[in-house]
């Protein structure tokens, strides 16, 4: 039986997932309030505080989140190409006010497991019964020889979208016709899998049209990337990929090589160094490092050897701290791609599990899905969606059934996928903070 579902079955069916999934039965809460508080105000944190109040309203829902505005990763690509502006991706919490959630703009720098309390960098202190933690993710800066924190600001990650997504993008308007675009992928795992390519791709998009002397390198450290076949065709149909003209140029490394690996950044000298020891000068460089969970994980203990949080998959508890979940990219969800929507469909699931465990219930049986779409393109999109299970063994999130974007799609069709992420990006956005 094949896996492969229409998109109109998909949307059914990812809806039906997402309200069992996120609500449920609402729950009544009797004795005194329970607290959750939320840490971390980004897609995940936000849509968890959210569905927390909705499953609950009896439920003191508190998200503490250090930026009064939120700029989603996903769209902000098309910043770089010159097609969406940095407000269009600024987003702020009056929504979840106004829906009785108590939110806090502090940076919280300490979570007592045992004592159930959570501190702050401004000297506030929260009680909870449970807490949810989305952390987001942090960056290796030890994997990469003259590459930290300070350097990132002149040679922008922007791997998390705001004041270096600006930075990227004035480079690039700065870059002289027939400079070269050096982008360096981060290693697996990491958040947004496609994001570096669909990243080339709009940058290409800009270039195109302004800059067509120009070319971008990318100096991947994998021998294949997320939706590679896609990206592929579409750098064929709007670059010139594998011609002598084309704009677009990718270097993998074989398993287990790190030929094409940065492995040293001279800020100085504007240039890369990668495994093979071959020294690339760039006039616009983008090192995306590897990556980690947030800060806050490894300060509460939440992470293990691999720098990531193990969870119980069905209610996204720590397997080393009960009463505390953890959501979104800094999660071991094995199985689920680290993207924005597997976080805002973890985050429901999560909601309705703490919802249940507060009002003396079992959780249910959870529901989980993801969809990613990607810009190559004015007029062309591409896509990937799935509908997930847990694992009768719990150990692992299953795909059940999804779909792509066939390869010899046509330009009407592609033109739609477009027109959907557009649609999807104001639904979720609205899901989130609305």
């Amino acid at each position: 039986m094949s896996n492969k579902i229409s998109r109109r079955q998909f949307i059914q069916t990812a809806g039906a997932a997402t309200a069992v999934g996120a609500i449920g039965t609402p729950f009544l809460a009797f004795g005194g309030t329970k607290k959750v508080v939320v840490v971390g105000g980004g897609t995940g944190g936000a849509t968890a505080a959210k569905y927390v109040k909705l499953a609950d309203p009896s439920i003191e829902v508190t998200l503490i989140e250090p930026n009064k505005h939120y700029y989603t990763c996903y769209m902000s690509n098309e910043v770089l190409g010159g097609e969406r502006s940095m407000d269009s991706i600024k987003f702020g919490y009056d929504g979840l006010a106004r829906r009785g959630i108590k939110v806090v703009h502090d940076l919280v720098t300490g979570i007592d497991a045992k004592g159930k309390k959570v501190t702050t960098k401004g000297g506030q202190s929260f009680a909870y019964d449970r807490c949810i933690v989305s952390p987001g993710i942090d960056f290796k800066w030890d994997t990469i020889e003259g590459y930290d924190a300070t350097v990132a600001e002149k040679i922008p990650h922007a791997w998390k979208a705001g004041p270096q997504t600006v930075t990227l993008r004035k480079q690039l308007e700065a870059m002289a016709d027939g400079g070269t675009v050096i982008i360096a992928p981060p290693p697996n795992p990491f958040r947004c899998p496609p994001g570096p390519y669909e990243r080339a791709s709009q940058i290409a998009h800009y270039l195109k049209h302004n800059k067509p002397k120009s070319k971008i390198l990318i100096l991947d450290p994998k021998p294949k990337f997320s939706k590679m076949g896609l990206f592929v065709q579409g750098w064929k149909d709007l670059y010139g990929y594998e011609t002598d003209n084309s704009m677009i140029e990718w270097r993998g490394s074989a398993q287990g090589s790190n030929d094409n690996a940065v492995v040293k950044v001279d800020a100085g000298g504007k240039s890369v160094t990668t495994g093979f020891d071959e020294t690339i000068k760039g006039d616009v460089i983008n090192v995306i490092p590897a990556q980690k969970a947030g800060k806050i994980a490894f300060t509460a203990g939440l992470t293990n050897d691999s720098g990531w949080c193990p969870v119980d998959l069905l209610t996204f508890e720590s397997t080393i701290h009960p009463g505390i979940h953890v959501i979104g990219d800094a999660s071991i969800a094995k199985g689920m791609p680290k993207s924005g929507y597997a976080a805002n469909s973890e985050a429901k699931v999560c909601a309705a599990s703490v919802a249940a465990l507060l009002a003396g219930h079992e959780p249910g049986t959870p529901a989980y899905t993801n969809t990613c779409y990607s810009i190559v393109g004015k007029d062309y999109g591409i896509s990937v969606a799935a509908v997930y299970r847990l694992a009768e063994d719990k150990s692992k999130i299953i795909k059940i059934a999804g779909g792509l974007t066939p390869k010899d799609a046509s330009a009407e069709a592609r033109r739609r996928e477009a027109l959907y992420a557009h649609s999807w990006f104001n639904n979720i956005t609205t899901d989130i903070f609305g």
